[in-house]
């Protein structure tokens, strides 16, 4: 099987998450960030992540891929249940991490930006959608301190390190990547729990952490 992703992009790390926990080799492919047409050609649209399966058919859509190759042996990991605290808090979150975020990640040494058209195209893209992203990194102190306040609570509603509910569910594929992709981000304030968390999910994900890249 192949997968194509970008490095950066959430849904891309919940369909590798999915790999790692099972321990299944996977053919990862990183597209450049400007090339629109490698995935129209697989699905008929610009998007990521894309499974390209042992039929040689693809299926786009992070979490059809998850629940795909979690089928695939007759074991599914992801039984356990799902806390609605877990997806009020990403919700709460996830309206504001971009402005940390995607300026960041603009700046990163991923292989999806490795030409300097496809950065430049991820940049006017995401600052159309966004706006200005020295606006943003100038007020990074306010979102440091919010983000580190939203992971003081989220540390209550961790149950075990290498499930946030105590068992492997859904709940792991949404909120980990967030998490990975916040290590990016430098001067954040990570409780003990959440930190157990992210580095357990990081090593039996097969995920790395951004923290090299931190700014």
């Amino acid at each position: 099987m192949k997968l194509y992703i970008y490095d950066h992009c959430p849904f891309c790390v919940k369909a590798r998450m999915i790999f790692g926990l099972k321990n299944l080799p996977v053919e990862r492919i990183t597209l450049l960030s400007d090339d629109d047409a490698t995935p129209t050609r697989m699905i008929g649209k610009k998007m990521v992540p894309i499974l390209q399966k042992d039929d040689s058919r693809y299926l786009p859509e992070s979490m059809d891929i998850v629940r795909y190759v979690d089928a695939l042996d007759g074991q599914p990991l992801l039984t356990g249940k799902q806390n609605p605290a877990i997806a009020e808090w990403l919700r709460k979150v996830n309206g504001y991490a971009n402005r940390l975020l995607i300026p960041r990640f603009a700046k990163g040494a991923f292989d999806e930006f490795s030409t300097p058209q496809a950065r430049a195209s991820f940049v006017a893209r995401k600052e159309e959608a966004i706006g200005s992203f020295a606006e943003h990194l100038s007020h990074s102190a306010g979102l440091v301190k919010n983000i580190s306040d939203d992971l003081r609570a989220l540390d209550k509603l961790i149950v075990k390190p290498n499930a946030v509910n105590g068992e492997l569910s859904d709940d792991d594929i949404h909120l980990f990547p967030l998490l990975r992709n916040l290590t990016i981000v430098a001067g954040i304030s990570w409780p003990t729990r959440v930190a157990d968390y992210r580095d357990n999910m990081a090593k039996q994900t097969q995920v790395n952490l951004l923290s090299s890249q931190a700014l």
